[in-house]
């Protein structure tokens, strides 16, 4: 990164206020050239613009292409580019963020660096030889030729131009499929192990070092020997969780429904009581469901998809239920209605190994007894035993499609309902592998994937995000064997246990929680890639909105050659490994995933269902493997951003702005919560221009005080943490329950469970969050203005 030089001091003030205008300039309205070209001018005065040509020569910035053309030649393209002002999405700030530029359509950036200057000596040297006497002509030649073809053939790191280009050139859609093919060989039911010994070698291969397991003893559940039951008393029919009748002949312990069909550290037992419907669980849902019945003993039948099921959960413990039958509607499913007949499996785990909650499950650590987590009996049913005993005479398969309800003619339905899964203690095996940075190896950018299937499950679980994980650390590896390194320490992991709560990451972040507080940065999630093709969706979390928007336009661009829809960017809290680490730990996180329902929809949690599936399901979803490769893709150009931009590429405006979003429409908002936030989002955009830009400028940076400012963004997020939440939700408050009604998900408890309380608890926390946000930002505004070798 060159000799440290400190931050540029000629007239601060004067500059401090420029950068201030422009960055407000950008969410303001749109800017003309004319506009930004005078703005220019008046920044050569003041030393405060960028030499945008030398920061393009600075790893990690690739992505960058020039405004103006005719005041910054772009090496390789002679186009002008327009500027884009519009925001991107209501969360994130407009596109110009510091003035950066309008990307180049393709996918790839292609500039130039100037040869490096160790090239460049030859000639003054051999100059000042020939000087001396026609003696030395010949020896100098000599010299100078050795000295070249040395040169030539020394053999060094690839040119940052090319990094991206090579790994993302590297990563194929054939790669991939033969990476999903070679897990499949080696998969097989039940066998965890076995996965994670494959992958251990292979990541050792492929040149991670330190590649290990992490193995721990851990509490499962799984389905009893007998069946569950759900026996109608009025007709004396008796119905396993599938709607098939209760015959000796339809199920055995080790058939693929029995494993399947259960929820796992439910509640054990039999309970008689009243069947009444309550769709989704809200507290609407819940009210009216109340209202029309008076039946002390009551089992719910409840819709998945609009909420986590931990916090429907809650709602029903608290509102006396005894048990809960969970479907799937056939409505909420995109052309799936070949799972009427289907039962399904689902975990009532937050996170973690039960026995052990909030520490590590490692030898000596004391073991609670808890095998079952709720009160509540609760077993998933198929779709068509919930219309069986909904009462609903038609299969609602006509289009457009009728969602189920129970009539308000029907008579009331008294059923058996029988439980019996078991826990006991299992072995579950995460793979750590790392590929180790160059300037800051303590700061580790963490990647995961999973290897591991519901009981009874197949490879098609898992093996899409472990084979698209697995070729990225081939493309990258590729590189390092070429002389090239990261910057920060890329950490891969492959989890065990992710289906019955992502117990593997959670028990690998409990025993390791005080170094990754101090050393990660970001999370990086493949969880599923794939799961769909109806919609390219991403997760980030309000830091790394702009980011994730970024490589949404710039792939899309790219892969189909038209202008795309914006990107399905939001901040959403969503199923899987992502949670540890976006909820506990508190850091960054990304996730691009191909889906099939669209962001934002109501039944956002429907991946919460854990359904069967055969291990040739992903092949016959992405034949040809294009979903899977636009999916690597995107995450390696990621990864690589977070792993080697000297200023990780975190937005603190964005996160003030997400902030403002979520407040806007809420009822609740009180004019000191709505003030705090207006004066975090003046805190964030002065940090951005004074603090992050000077940093971005090779002249101006100074390696010490860019990792003071890194660790300021990083740690920005951490302010957002809620104690207590109910359960279910996040304990992060950036992350939402719906993207197309962004809301503090707390907000949203306290206004619908209508607790005065509740709602000043509530309002406090978010408050108290606001203002701490805005001194870390301060905090870090102190810091360099403290600088001594800064002057006013």
């Amino acid at each position: 990164m060159g000799e440290p030089q400190g931050f540029h001091t000629n007239t601060a003030l004067q500059g401090k206020d420029m950068a201030y205008r422009k960055v407000r300039a950008g969410h303001g309205g749109p800017l003309h050239s004319q506009d930004l070209e005078s703005e220019e001018l008046q920044a050569t005065g003041l030393e405060l613009e960028w030499d945008m040509e030398k920061e393009l020569e600075e790893p990690g910035l690739d992505t960058f292409q020039l405004e103006d053309t005719e005041h910054h030649p772009s090496g390789n393209s002679t186009r002008a580019a327009d500027l884009d002002m519009e925001p991107i999405q209501p969360s994130t700030s407009p596109h110009g963020r510091f003035e950066r530029l309008q990307e180049d359509p393709d996918y790839v950036s292609h500039f130039n660096r100037p040869a490096p200057k160790n090239q460049r000596r030859s000639g003054c040297p051999l100059a000042r030889y020939l000087l001396v006497g026609s003696g030395l002509f010949v020896l100098g030649l000599i010299i100078g030729r050795y000295a070249h073809s040395t040169d030539k053939q020394t053999s060094g790191p690839p040119a940052d131009t090319d990094l991206y280009q090579n790994v993302l050139q590297d990563i194929t859609a054939e790669k991939i499929r033969a990476h999903l093919r070679a897990l499949n060989a080696v998969s097989t039911e039940n066998d965890e192990f076995s996965r994670a010994r494959y992958l251990l070698h292979q990541w050792t291969e492929l040149g991670l070092t330190d590649v290990h397991l992490a193995n721990y003893s851990v509490l499962l559940s799984h389905a009893g020997s007998s069946p569950s039951t759900i026996t109608n008393k009025d007709s004396g029919q008796c119905f396993l969780p599938n709607g098939r009748a209760c015959d000796a002949r339809s199920w055995s312990p080790t058939s693929k429904d029995q494993l399947f069909s259960f929820a796992a550290y439910s509640a054990v037992g039999t309970l008689e009581a009243e069947v009444v419907d309550i769709q989704y669980g809200t507290v609407k849902d819940l009210t009216e469901a109340s209202a029309a019945t008076n039946a002390t003993k009551r089992i719910a039948l409840l819709k998945l998809g609009q909420a986590p099921l931990v916090y429907t959960l809650s709602l029903l413990a608290e509102a006396g239920f005894g048990g809960v039958l969970p479907y799937v509607d056939p409505c909420d499913l995109p052309n799936e209605q070949r799972l009427w007949d289907e039962a399904f499996g689902i975990t009532l785990n937050p996170g973690g190994d039960p026995s052990t909650p909030g520490y590590p499950s490692i030898a000596g650590s004391y073991r609670e007894q808890r095998p079952n987590l709720t009160s509540l009996l609760v077993q998933p049913i198929s779709a068509s035993l919930a219309r069986e005993l909904l009462s609903v005479p038609s299969v609602g398969q006509e289009s457009p499609c009728t969602p189920l309800a129970m009539p308000a003619t029907s008579v009331k339905k008294t059923i058996t309902l029988s439980i019996g899964t078991q826990a006991t203690y299992k072995m579950v095996h995460n793979v750590i592998g790392y590929l180790k940075g160059a300037t800051n190896p303590d700061r580790y950018v963490l990647v995961g994937s999973r290897h591991d299937s519901w009981h009874g499950g197949s490879s098609a679980e898992w093996s899409s995000g472990t084979a698209v994980m697995t070729q990225i650390i081939a493309s990258l590896t590729a590189q390092a064997r070429k002389g090239w390194q990261p910057d920060r320490t890329t950490v891969f992991c492959s989890w065990g246990g992710s289906a019955f709560g992502n117990i593997g990451s959670f028990e690998w972040g409990e025993e390791n929680r005080v170094v990754l507080q101090s050393n990660a940065v970001a999370y990086v999630s493949l969880h599923s890639p794939v799961r769909g093709k109806l919609a390219l969706r991403s997760v980030a979390s309000p830091s790394l909105l702009q980011v994730a928007s970024d490589i949404h336009k710039k792939l899309l661009n790219c892969t189909r050659g038209r202008n795309c829809p914006g990107p399905n960017v939001s901040s959403v809290q969503s199923p899987g490994d992502v949670n540890f680490f976006a909820n506990h730990l508190t850091v960054p996180t990304v996730e691009f995933a191909f889906q099939e329902t669209k962001a934002g929809e109501k039944t956002s949690f429907l991946s919460e269902a854990i359904f069967p599936t055969n291990s040739s399901a992903i092949e016959n979803l992405d034949p040809s493997f294009n979903f899977h490769e636009i999916a690597a893709k995107m995450t390696g150009e990621a990864i690589l951003r977070l792993a080697t931009d000297p200023v990780l590429p975190f937005y603190p405006l964005d996160i003030a702005l997400d902030v403002q979003n979520k407040l806007k429409d809420d009822k609740l908002s009180t004019n000191g919560l709505l003030a705090a936030a207006a004066s975090l989002r003046e805190s964030s955009t002065f940090f951005q221009s004074e603090m992050m830009r000077p940093a971005n400028d090779p002249k101006e940076r100074d390696p010490p005080h860019v990792r003071m400012l890194n660790d300021v963004l990083r740690d920005l997020e951490r302010n957002f943490i809620a104690p207590r939440p109910p359960p279910g939700l996040y304990r992060n408050l950036l992350y939402s329950l719906n993207a197309q009604a962004a809301q503090f998900s707390i907000l949203k408890d306290a206004q619908e469970v209508q607790s005065r309380d509740s709602v000043n608890v509530s309002l406090s926390l978010v408050l108290n969050a606001i203002n701490s946000a805005e001194r870390l930002i301060r905090s870090g505004l102190d810091l360099f203005e403290n600088d001594p070798n800064r002057t006013n």
